[in-house]
């Protein structure tokens, strides 16, 4: 009598898409080519004299210290970066890693669960390989979506992707990213967007087939002098840092975190309820998007990674080939997913 499967306790994947920092450097539309011609983008504090505009509490409160607090100005002090007043243009740069092994866990501790797993991936794979995901996350590229805030109200979007090998672009790939809809993550959209060949080199990448370094760099047309927005930093203890915002950098160059860089290329799935209204959201386990407050695959619909996983490995009940895309996606993704108590 065979021993039941079951779930590893100890179940963990390494990230197989794996970006960089994204820097920020200024200049001109005009000088795009001219790469020693960019500055980089300095974040400096900035003091001001706002007013107190949010919601307080007025119950039971005095009227008198109300308007009291209502009154007084809001004073603090917070970070900006912006253009020069001679740059109308705005250059963002990263890296990204795209590594074979998909589905291959770094850490199982039950060699029956380790063993379904592969040949499950192993199964996918031959039936569909890579080319579903490596077009999405490719279109996420040409679309300029890493940009986040920097993308809206611009003029032009030109997204250079370049494929390095020996500290040398060996292909490139250039997209005027306004062209592309975020919203739209449909196949014949995509092959019409000449996305074909960059998705290709992703999928080579991830099935192993070739070692893939991509260079990607955005010109985001913003008008001199202009605001731009690098991520902001989580800073708990807000009487520490002495500003109520603080933005991140690195080496003094205003920059946008990797792992908001990582949300935006996986943010592919459109395979959840509601998807046609809403668009793709990023690949998460629960499909949580905490920008919203929502999770878009919860548990009761039989929907969340989890479920979807469970059948498939103990159950041998085949999920639908929109969810199977879905859970390679977190498996490329990464994370822990043990069973541990």
């Amino acid at each position: 009598m065979t021993e039941k499967l079951t779930t590893a306790s100890v179940l963990a994947f390494e990230r197989k898409l794996d970006p960089s920092d994204a820097v920020f450097h200024a200049g001109r539309w005009d000088d795009r080519a001219q790469s020693h011609a960019w500055p980089p983008v300095t974040i400096r504090p900035k003091s001001v004299r706002g007013t107190i505009s949010n919601r307080l509490k007025t119950k039971d409160q005095d009227p008198a210290k109300l308007d009291a607090a209502i009154e007084n100005p809001n004073l603090q002090t917070v970070d900006v970066a912006a253009l020069p007043p001679q740059a109308d243009t705005l250059k963002v740069r990263f890296t990204l890693r795209v590594l074979g092994g998909a589905g291959t866990p770094s850490a199982c501790n039950n060699a029956a669960y380790q063993a379904k797993l592969l040949a499950t991936v192993q199964g996918y794979v031959q039936q569909f390989g890579f080319a579903e995901l490596a077009r999405r996350y490719a279109a996420n590229l040409a679309n300029g979506r890493f940009l986040w805030r920097n993308r809206v109200g611009a003029e032009s979007v030109s997204v250079v992707v370049e494929k390095m090998q020996d500290g040398v672009a060996v292909s490139t790939w250039s997209f005027e990213a306004l062209e592309l809809n975020t919203r739209s993550m449909d196949a014949a959209d995509l092959e019409a967007k000449g996305l074909s060949e960059l998705g290709q080199t992703i999928a080579n990448g991830l099935a192993g087939n070739a070692h893939v370094l991509l260079q990607v760099t955005a010109f985001v047309r913003q008008g001199a002098g202009q605001e731009v927005f690098p991520s902001q930093e989580l800073i708990l203890d807000k009487g520490s840092a002495g500003k109520s915002k603080t933005l991140y950098q690195v080496n003094d160059v205003a920059a946008i975190h990797s792992q908001k860089i990582g949300n935006a290329i996986r943010t592919i799935d459109t395979w959840y309820e509601g998807a046609d209204e809403l668009g793709p959201i990023a690949v998460e386990p629960y499909g949580s998007v905490t920008t919203q407050g929502k999770a878009y695959r919860q548990p009761k619909q039989k929907l969340d990674f989890y479920t979807l996983l469970d059948n498939w490995l103990l159950k041998d009940a085949v999920p639908p080939v929109e969810q199977q895309h879905f859970v390679m996606a977190i498996l490329i993704r990464g994370g822990v997913f043990g069973d541990a108590s």
